[in-house]
């Protein structure tokens, strides 16, 4: 076996949003870092099985809709609109295949080193990569990701019963798809082809849809969702599915206990996804796991001080940008940078179905929960000058403030482009700010984001467009 003739300040297993950014946070503070990727490219699940490949196509089904439907709305006439869906496949290699030119480009002008294989962890302080390369290190971090997670009556065969990966890899659109879970990734499946054609059923089996946004949202948001011809359930689990013709036939036990089928070309299990720790080596170390999850202090360490731990396979958010945040803490830690651990009840998080779902901080329910007294401002979309222009008035701006202090503990948007609004929240958060301050600030007119200020001055029940 080879030995890589440096000792590196830190190896990175992984590549994802996680560790591909903390490599580079590492190397510009001027640690000698080296990656390990077991996937041809780098770029982990999110760059190309997740996140944006998703949102190529479910851009592509935003203007098949909008080309089919809603183009007399501004007077423009559309004859005949077709779905290329081979097109939209090859619209989405071509930004997925781009952006990972881009992270390559990335380490190389950093200089991180490349490592191609499956890392494994032979001790604190050495990697090895496909039984072949052994990497000295005075620090590893994992950022290893997740997989799709399965149910044992579930379980995915790549041709009726599908994960997420699966289905971005479809060359026709289903004629019927039953998605089975109605987080983010489900609820962005069941709306992207829904848009395309298919006819959707979506089966939750928690009281509401997307289960960690505020209940107000997701009440709206499966009226909008029904309104437009898509079968929801909520309460119901799927407790069996059996192959039926060319299709599957699906039982669904409802919160009454009563059964029925539903006959379905194919299935999306979208239930969650498991950590990879699996196969780590983490026996040989002082590493601790909890349900597969690894166990870390506020600063990504764990009970071994050399390794470290961030992303999905840590029991926090599992999202690409706080896997990113998580990695600048981890690198500047074992650099004695002294930063600032994350606070999770700051944690953004969007959703982009349509319309899309975008929320940070507590909801009104949390709120509560946690002791505040709460008050709350919404304001409607479709009292914006703006959203009547782009025909595009579903939705409303909630704000869940402090009545005490004032302070604004969330903000929850649901609204076609309400992933654009939500960065103005993540600066009020962050900030501490009361909703007076957001509610007197200057908002330029006419765009979307008056919605916000005015949700802001609702909080006092002074909206003056409402």
């Amino acid at each position: 076996m080879k030995r890589y003739p440096e000792i590196l300040d830190v190896a990175i297993v992984g590549s994802g949003p996680g560790g591909y950014v903390a490599a580079i946070r590492a190397a510009q503070i001027g640690m000698k870092v080296g990656i390990v990727e077991k996937d041809p490219k780098f770029g982990g699940t999110c760059l190309h099985r997740g996140c944006i490949p998703t949102k190529a196509l479910l851009q592509t089904a935003a203007l098949y809709d909008q080309a089919g439907h809603g183009m007399a709305d501004f007077g423009i006439e559309v004859k005949e609109v077709r779905l290329n869906f081979a097109g939209a496949q090859g619209f989405k290699e071509k930004i997925v295949a781009k952006l990972a030119a881009g992270v390559d480009f990335l380490l190389k002008k950093n200089q991180v080193v490349k490592f191609q294989g499956r890392g494994r962890v032979r001790d604190p302080h050495t990697v090895v990569v496909g039984g072949e390369i052994e990497i000295p290190t005075r620090f590893i971090l994992l950022a290893t990701g997740s997989v799709p997670k399965t149910l044992p009556h579930l379980k995915p065969d790549g041709e009726r019963i599908l994960t997420s990966d699966d289905l971005l890899a479809l060359t026709s659109v289903p004629r019927s798809l039953l998605v089975v879970g109605a987080g983010a990734v489900g609820i962005e499946f069941a709306s992207m082809f829904h848009r395309f054609g298919s006819e959707v059923t979506m089966v939750e089996v928690l009281p509401q849809i997307v289960p960690l946004e505020d209940e107000e949202v997701a009440r709206e948001l499966q009226r909008i969702l029904t309104k437009r011809g898509m079968k929801i359930f909520t309460g119901t689990k799927v407790s069996q599915v059996v192959p039926q013709g060319t299709g599957v036939r699906a039982t669904l036990e409802g919160p009454d206990g009563k059964s029925t089928s539903l006959d379905v070309e194919k299935v999306l299990v979208a239930v969650g996804r498991s950590p990879m720790t699996q196969d780590l080596g983490l026996e040989s170390t002082r590493v601790q796991l909890d349900r597969g999850y690894v166990k870390v202090t506020p600063f990504m360490q764990t009970e071994e001080p050399s390794i470290y731990a961030i992303g999905d396979i840590v029991p926090t958010p599992a999202l690409a940008h706080v896997a990113s945040a998580e990695g600048f803490v981890a690198v500047e830690h074992m650099k004695g940078l002294k930063p600032k651990p994350l606070n999770y009840d700051r944690t953004v998080n969007c959703t982009f179905c349509d319309p899309q779902v975008a929320s940070i901080g507590m909801t009104e329910k949390r709120a509560r929960e946690r002791g505040h007294k709460v008050k709350v401002g919404k304001f409607p979309f479709q009292a914006s000058s703006k959203a009547m222009i782009l025909q595009e008035t579903e939705g409303f701006v909630k704000i869940v403030s402090d009545e005490t202090f004032g302070e604004v503990l969330g903000i929850h948007i649901l609204h076609s482009h309400a992933s654009y609004l939500i960065g103005e929240g993540c600066a009020v958060l962050s900030g501490e700010l009361p909703a007076e301050e957001l509610a007197r600030t200057i908002h330029p007119h006419p765009t979307l984001t008056e919605a916000v200020m005015e949700a802001a001055h609702a909080v006092y029940g002074l909206p003056v467009h409402l």
